[in-house]
């Protein structure tokens, strides 16, 4: 059961992803990251060959999901707490199996320009796009978090006719190198604190404009 709110909160009766999958491999191993409610570790084993397909790429890399029982995180993250939160690298996997010492040294393509407020054209291509796109599509996803830089590079490029899913993108400090996919609290978790609704429309209004002030744009 996930329990408490995405960042205040713990995981009961957690599931280890598997290290490596056919269409996806766990970045990051000594952190023992790689733990979920069943539905997160359910929704990345049936979303990595899907995005995988969609993206061209040969499967997706994993970053943290949350300890064996939740809880606060050592470092990095305030969230990740109730077994409900994956990282998923903006970069695809290789063709071969990573060693342990690639998973922890191999470092993820930072795809926002130095200026902070646009995509860095040499590591941003449209299979990015296409992952998130997909992963917000999914029905049991709440929130799809990514740097601002990045959500105003998809209000630019997306189509006006097909938006629905873009509510659920939302940017959020950091994320630079990496999507952070949030799912709905399970049916089996009644201790679960839903996350409050988005507000209405796409989020590419003026809304977005405060990400790219100069005293955000230093955070």
């Amino acid at each position: 059961m996930a329990i408490g709110y995405y960042p205040s909160g713990c995981l009961q009766g957690g599931v280890e992803l598997p290290p490596t999958g056919p269409t996806w491999q766990v970045m990051r191993l000594s952190r023992n990251r790689n733990w979920g409610h069943p539905e997160l570790v359910q929704f990345i084993e049936g979303f990595a060959p899907l995005a995988a397909k969609a993206t061209g790429w040969k499967g997706i890399l994993i970053g943290d999901m949350a300890q064996p029982r939740g809880g606060p995180l050592p470092f990095g993250h305030k969230s990740h707490q109730i077994g409900l939160d994956v990282d998923i690298w903006l970069m695809p996997m290789p063709d071969r199996v990573l060693s342990k010492a690639e998973r922890e040294n191999i470092l993820s393509s930072n795809v926002v320009a130095a200026d902070r407020k646009h995509v860095d054209d040499k590591t941003w291509s449209p299979a990015d796009a296409t992952l998130i796109r997909n992963a917000a599509e999914q029905p049991e996803v709440e929130r799809v978090l990514v740097n601002a830089a990045i959500k105003k590079e998809l209000c630019r490029i997306e189509s006006e006719s097909d938006r629905s899913w873009m509510s659920k993108v939302r940017p959020w400090y950091g994320h630079d190198d990496h999507i952070h996919v949030r799912l709905k609290c399970p049916t089996d978790s009644p201790n679960c604190r839903a996350q409050p609704p988005v507000s209405g429309g796409d989020g590419c209004d003026k809304s977005l404009d405060h990400w790219f002030i100069d005293s955000i744009l230093r955070i």
